[in-house]
């Protein structure tokens, strides 16, 4: 099974553009002869659609999106990230979500268990926690699909109660696939791998990761999506700070060494240079704003204010 790994940017809010980017890499995934193209936790709205939730009109058009990608669907599957009611008049409305998507029609939904609630995250303001695990079956392979944060209670002070993939791996999964809104932070590339190689240490199983990337408001995503096989090795490591797109062989990331190169990891300093030029350029591009009016002392604040506008107005 081939499987491909789309790390895109989204914009909160900008539905036909991120569903045309969607259906974009659909058909890319689909000319690389992937069998399964994978997006970002809530790629339909963009993350974190913060109050954007309380409003029955954007969950309305998160569906409407995902039936239309849907339609996209014919001799590729999808997995794609989006807010869904919660049918049960007791809890939270939402659901934070995933569609398993198949012959244009959703052929199964994965609901978020472990809701941060932390730093830069509010989810369990808007989200009802869910506590019924299930794997997917395709092409002759069991896929045990979480989302971001439901497999980073695998250390030694859990934060949780409960870990999704205790429960998945009864079911006896051929592989893990997470999909996540992971924040930039320049110590937490390393964080984040350590996570998802100790799960699949501990499972035993191949894992696929995607991130999202690009800028909203004040986060930063900075993609770097992942690979491991089942002894918890980096098989393939995506780009930082870009969008990008590669497919995978199942079998391939089994039992071949080094077929994937991994992706160089910038320094910290460079790290934070490129997550300022991405911030900036993003907030530019996504508010609509093409001109600004800076007001500088000349102190050293201002010079480490000036460098990275500088440096994305030179890139336009």
């Amino acid at each position: 099974m081939k499987i491909a790994l789309a790390q895109l940017n989204y914009h909160i809010g900008n539905f036909e553009f991120n569903t045309q980017q969607i259906i974009k890499n659909i058909a890319l995934a689909k000319e690389k002869n992937a069998d399964l193209v994978v997006f970002a936790e809530l790629a339909i709205c963009g993350y974190p659609p913060r109050d954007f939730l309380e409003y029955g009109h954007f969950i309305a058009l998160c569906e409407n999106a995902a039936q239309e990608i849907a339609q996209h669907c014919k001799d590729i599957a999808c997995i794609v990230g989006l807010p869904i009611k919660n049918e049960v008049l007791k809890g939270k409305d939402l659901y934070n979500a995933a569609y398993f998507i198949e012959d244009g029609k959703v052929k199964a939904i994965v609901k978020k268990a472990l809701l941060p609630t932390y730093d830069v995250f509010d989810e369990y303001r808007y989200f009802e926690p869910h506590n019924q695990f299930q794997c997917i079956d395709f092409k002759g392979k069991r896929i045990a699909l979480t989302i971001c944060e439901d497999l980073w209670n695998i250390n030694d002070n859990p934060l949780y109660v409960s870990c999704p993939m205790d429960e998945l791996i009864k079911e006896s999964p051929d592989l893990m696939i997470n999909i996540a809104a992971s924040p930039f932070n320049y110590r937490h590339d390393e964080d984040r791998i350590q996570v998802l190689s100790d799960n699949a240490k501990s499972y035993k199983l191949p894992l696929f990761y995607v991130n999202q990337v690009g800028a909203q408001t004040e986060i930063i995503f900075d993609g770097g999506s992942l690979v491991f096989d089942e002894e918890g090795a980096v098989k393939a490591e995506m780009k930082y700070f870009e969008e990008d797109l590669q497919v995978f062989d199942l079998d391939e990331i089994q039992h071949v060494k080094n077929k994937y190169p991994e992706a160089e990891r910038s320094s910290d300093i460079a790290q934070i240079h490129d997550g300022l030029i991405m911030g900036i350029q993003d907030y530019f591009r996504k508010s609509g704003f093409s001109k600004a009016v800076l007001g500088l002392s000349g102190g050293i604040d201002s010079a480490v204010v000036l460098w990275p506008v500088v440096h994305w107005a030179h890139k336009m």
